[in-house]
């Protein structure tokens, strides 16, 4: 049995078009998981929930599964993530001036929504997935945590007992999480737990689209995490002639130097 994962698309079409074109050229998979972060922060956010849309359709809603994730619930509620105190005058500062850009490109990915796209994603957010695989036992898939959509206790350098007790009110074997934008495969013992990525914004592979590959052979997974570049440049391109209104904050966060 072969699942393709991802996650965090972040509205970046050709990011997204680099990632599709590669799991196409792997030939056929049983199951597609996407975990969330679909449109909000960039360029193409209804091209992206268009596509995804079209190929659940395409391939059917038992093959091809979709959650939102924390982003998403952004879009479609106005929250926005918490942050602790700022810790002096000059973090206010920085503080202000992020939460302007950040509100600003929200309110623009909004505004670029007709009514279905919002609708599809109010549907979406606050799920997570389960499918049981003979012969392996039962994966369970997730934005960021069970039952929330927003921690990282699956980040990459957690300490193994934050992430076995983010995993405590759940039964099974393998946890499929984005939400970090940091790739990881890790063996707790009673859970392994793999995050494959980000698509449109990796955090430690800038230019890069990624996504994972896991095939089931019995009692044996095999990862195969994976990665195609893109043309940031082409990216920024596009976001300028779609009127994208923070071109430059675009272009730190996709090279990873906000």
């Amino acid at each position: 049995m072969r699942l393709a994962v991802f996650a965090d698309i972040h509205g970046n079409q050709m990011a997204f078009e680099a990632m599709l074109n590669d799991l196409n050229s792997i030939g056929a998979v049983d199951l597609m998981w996407c975990l969330g972060d679909l449109a909000a922060f960039g360029a193409r956010p209804a091209e992206c929930l268009q596509q995804l849309q079209a190929l659940q359709e395409q391939h059917g809603k038992d093959k091809f599964k979709i959650i939102g994730g924390n982003v998403d619930r952004y879009l479609v509620t106005g929250e926005r993530m918490a942050a602790p105190p700022a810790k002096d005058e000059d973090g206010l500062k920085r503080r202000v001036v992020a939460r302007r850009a950040q509100d600003m490109i929200l309110n623009w990915n909004l505004a670029q929504l007709s009514f279905a796209d919002y609708e599809f994603m109010t549907k979406i957010i606050g799920r997570e997935l389960h499918h049981t695989v003979e012969g392996y036992g039962t994966v369970i898939g997730v934005h960021a945590v069970p039952g929330s959509d927003e921690p990282i206790a699956f980040r990459h350098d957690a300490p193994p007992e934050e992430a076995l007790d983010a995993l405590l009110d759940r039964n099974g074997r393998l946890a499929l999480a984005g939400h970090t934008h940091h790739r990881m495969d890790r063996d707790l013992g009673a859970w392994r737990i793999i995050n494959p990525g980000s698509v449109g914004i990796s955090f430690t592979q800038p230019g890069m689209a990624e996504w994972a590959l896991l095939t089931f052979e019995g009692d044996t997974l095999h990862v195969d995490l994976r990665a195609v570049p893109y043309d940031i440049e082409a990216v920024l391109a596009d976001a300028a002639a779609n009127g994208f209104p923070e071109l430059d904050w675009l272009r730190n966060r996709l090279m990873n130097t906000l």
